[in-house]
């Protein structure tokens, strides 16, 4: 390799190194206590110009490690709380010891979601080590609000206001053939889900598969995700799988500190 070609790999290397790392300061600093932050804030920590700042924020947020609040500040995105769950996994106090304790409670598949705008995405999944059948689920998949049980644990306690934007912007898609379309049968649900603490999807979101939704709390007792039992309807039937609603319950408050 001639002395030319070699200086211009390395030239593209440092270049591409700049903007690493100018893209992890962006991220420690929207990770930082006391967000959501402003992105006058975010540039000021991160020490990066605001016009590269806000370039960096718009691919974090394209790729779920970032969430934009609906004031336009910067929070901690679902990929990025995710990789944080990964990290913790092996403590004992840890997220998968507490979602490992609950699939043992229940015999069930359990599931952990985070609530990014008008989805949640999941971040962890559990399968059940004795059932033959597996869903269709998977780490990573984004999953509408109104169909789930963890989506629809979270739009209980959302501000109404925030609930009527989603159903004028979604529209309320239909999944399946008992997917609430309305938003008269939706709120009539979500008041429900506030009454007794948890949330039922009843074959809403995919057909034969019935869960059981609780919403995880952030520190400003904003839901910030749920976590699900997931049985199948053939072999489990909504009486006993509500049975699971007090561990559920249990799991996701010992989840909020976590989260």
């Amino acid at each position: 390799m001639d002395e030319a070609a070699a200086g211009g790999r390395a030239g593209r290397t440092s270049a591409a190194g700049s903007a690493l790392e100018k893209s992890l300061r962006v991220l420690e600093a929207v990770a930082a206590p006391g967000g959501p932050h402003r992105l006058a804030d975010v540039t000021a920590a991160a020490a990066v110009p605001k016009s590269s700042t806000f370039r960096i924020l718009a691919s974090l947020i394209d790729q779920g490690f970032v969430h934009q609040e609906a004031d336009s500040r910067y929070g901690v995105g679902p990929r990025l709380r995710g990789l944080s769950a990964l990290v913790g996994a092996g403590e004992p106090a840890s997220i998968g010891h507490i979602l490992g304790e609950l699939r043992r409670a229940t015999g069930q598949t359990v599931h952990l979601a985070l609530h990014s705008g008008r989805t949640i995405t999941y971040i962890r999944k559990l399968e059940s080590e004795d059932q033959p059948f597996r869903t269709a689920s998977r780490v990573g998949m984004r999953m509408p609000l109104h169909t789930t049980a963890i989506g629809k644990s979270i739009l209980a306690l959302l501000p109404a206001e925030e609930v009527r934007e989603l159903i004028d912007v979604t529209g309320l898609p239909r999944r399946t053939p008992h997917t609430l379309t309305t938003a008269r049968a939706l709120h009539a649900q979500l008041a429900a889900v506030r009454a007794r603490g948890f949330a039922v999807d009843d074959e809403e979101n995919e057909p034969t598969i019935r869960c059981i939704g609780a919403a995880v709390l952030g520190p400003a007792g904003r839901p910030i995700g749920g976590v699900s039992v997931t049985t199948v309807t053939f072999l489990v039937s909504r009486e006993e799988i509500e049975a699971y609603a007090p561990a559920l319950r249990a799991a996701a408050e010992a989840l909020a500190p976590l989260l």
